[in-house]
């Protein structure tokens, strides 16, 4: 077995490797793109950190690749697509830090309190100003953690051991959950404006990026504390400057940045009540030695034919499962996506049904298309084929699964039913020949629509000018309406719409949507 290590990891990762019956590492760092398809002509097994590129002209070269081991959570230099249309496994570590990154928060969190850097400089420049560094105790003070997976709920456990009250906001967070941890359970809007810290751990996706931003910092409590040890762009920093300036926010320590290296003119660098520190999370002596040991014992067993875990991309399918099952994954990931973006409130079941000749088959891979898709809308590219079970264990979701031998209507049906806080919401879809998929039901209601693109879906009362009015809102905003459906079961009653739009539709207009009389739930989705 020829393994590749192409970015300095720890030396016990290396001796896992060598360790591996009939393998020969080669340790080659710092190359560029020419030589690394040079080197990895004839390698079945690469291993990088994030300095090296692993691009689709690498992969094309790799006429050999088996597996990439990321020593690390993320995967941005990997172009994983292009693996997966390879064949090619990507494996992460996304445990290895959890600790480290946590504790790191928790010493940005003392260290805001404290005043700890400022203090330091103003000895080092020769004043003895105790005046001027009067801190505040961590005991008796709520912290607000915005995103409860691994690593938040390592930093609330912290908390509570100082006499901090922990509040937790999570979409996927249940009240048993909260219960479990011994936090509050909150909403986003009541752990801000309750919170004297803030610290984040969610994911950067598109509904997370400026979770904090003016609007968000303007609820808060005069004089709150923030944190972010995540990802860069959670916050607005330009907004967050103007409120620590504004003495809205007394304090931040930032770690991530939206921009890295951080710019020498950014305006958190002028400012004193600013702890800054250069995406440390991860950099502690047992991060760097878990992670290499985590990800070089997960390619060794792919390497061996053993089971593995900790795939970014999902295994191969043989030629026959791959010839019955790959339209209903595709479908699967859609419906998933759909019901991500739909449903509200924290969810505590997934059912995921099988009707007709596709229940006869092993379904475990649709399944996890299926969550894949519904845990993309929170946690982005994090969420990933293999994973996704692994998330709805940790987040407390029940996964069930169902087969029946028919269909009532189509010959095969996929339908995914959520249960939540809010209530139980379905959609179902199945495959037309020629057209593809199709969401044929939500909520009851029959509907007929591609699972594609930018859609506008409601359900309102059924009266006279409500799609006028829609309609009139989208054309003011420029919004142009490709395709319609509408399903009711009477005329008068609740009915649900599905709108096919050209281009995404800007928050306002969707908020001006949801304020109209009759409008039961409108949601903006993106497939």
């Amino acid at each position: 077995m020829k393994i590749l290590v192409a970015d300095d990891i720890s030396q016990f990762g290396i001796e896992k490797l060598q360790n591996l019956p009939d393998s020969q590492v080669r340790v080659r760092t710092g190359m560029s793109e020419a030589e690394l398809m040079e080197e990895i002509a004839d390698t079945e097994a690469l291993l990088v950190r994030s300095q090296t590129k692993v691009t689709a002209a690498v992969l094309e070269a790799a006429k050999h690749l088996k597996v990439i081991g990321r020593a690390g959570v993320g995967v941005d230099n990997i172009d994983v697509p292009a693996a997966t249309r390879r064949g090619i496994v990507v494996i992460n570590a996304p445990d290895g830090n959890t600790i480290s990154a946590a504790e790191h928060t928790f010493a940005m969190l003392i260290t805001l309190s404290r005043h700890i850097p400022q203090a330091d400089r103003s000895i080092r420049e020769g004043r003895w100003d105790r005046k001027s560094f009067v801190g505040v105790e961590l005991r008796g003070k709520t912290l607000a953690v915005l995103g409860t997976g691994r690593i938040g709920t390592e930093v609330a456990k912290r908390a509570k051991v100082f006499g901090m009250t922990v509040m937790g906001y999570d979409p996927y967070l249940t009240e048993a959950r909260a219960k479990e941890l011994g936090i509050i359970h909150a909403t986003f809007d009541e752990a801000i404006e309750a919170a004297d810290f803030i610290t984040v751990h969610t994911p950067l996706t598109k509904e997370t990026r400026h979770l904090l931003n003016a609007q968000a910092f303007a609820r808060m409590k005069d004089g709150v504390r923030i944190i972010n040890c995540a990802r860069g762009g959670i916050i607005d920093e330009e907004a967050l400057a103007e409120a620590l300036q504004a003495g809205k926010v007394a304090g931040a320590a930032i770690d991530v940045f939206e921009q890295e290296p951080i710019p020498a003119d950014h305006p958190l660098i002028a400012l004193k009540n600013v702890v800054l520190t250069p995406h440390l999370g991860a950099s502690t002596v047992e991060a760097q030695e878990n992670v290499a040991i985590d990800v070089a014992e997960q390619v060794g067993y792919l390497l061996q034919g053993l089971p593995f875990k900790n795939a970014v991309n999902l295994p191969s399918l043989s030629g026959e499962q791959k010839a019955i099952l790959q339209p209903y994954l595709a479908l699967g990931e859609q419906l998933g996506l759909l019901a991500g973006q739909w449903v509200g409130g924290a969810v505590s079941e997934v059912e995921i049904g099988f009707a007709g000749p596709i229940a006869e088959h092993d379904i475990s891979y649709v399944t996890r298309t299926v969550l894949k898709g519904w845990f993309s809308v929170k946690y982005g590219d994090d969420a990933n084929y293999v994973n996704a079970p692994f998330l709805a264990e940790q987040t407390g979701i029940t996964v069930r699964e169902v087969k029946q031998p028919r269909g009532k209507v189509f010959t095969n049906l996929l339908t995914l039913t959520v249960k939540s806080d809010q209530g139980e919401h379905r959609v179902a879809g199945t495959l037309y020949n020629g057209f593809g998929p199709r969401i044929v039901e939500i909520d009851g209601y029959t509907v007929d629509a591609a699972p594609q693109g930018n859609m506008l879906m409601t359900r309102h009362v059924d009266k006279p000018g409500m799609i006028g009015k829609i309609g009139s809102l989208l054309g003011d905003a420029g919004v142009n309406i490709a395709a319609m459906q509408v399903g009711r079961r009477e005329t008068g009653g609740e009915a649900v719409m599905v709108l096919s739009v050209d281009k995404a539709i800007p928050e306002a207009v969707l908020t001006e949507i949801s304020k109209m009389d009759g409008i039961v739930l409108a949601r903006a989705i993106d497939l």
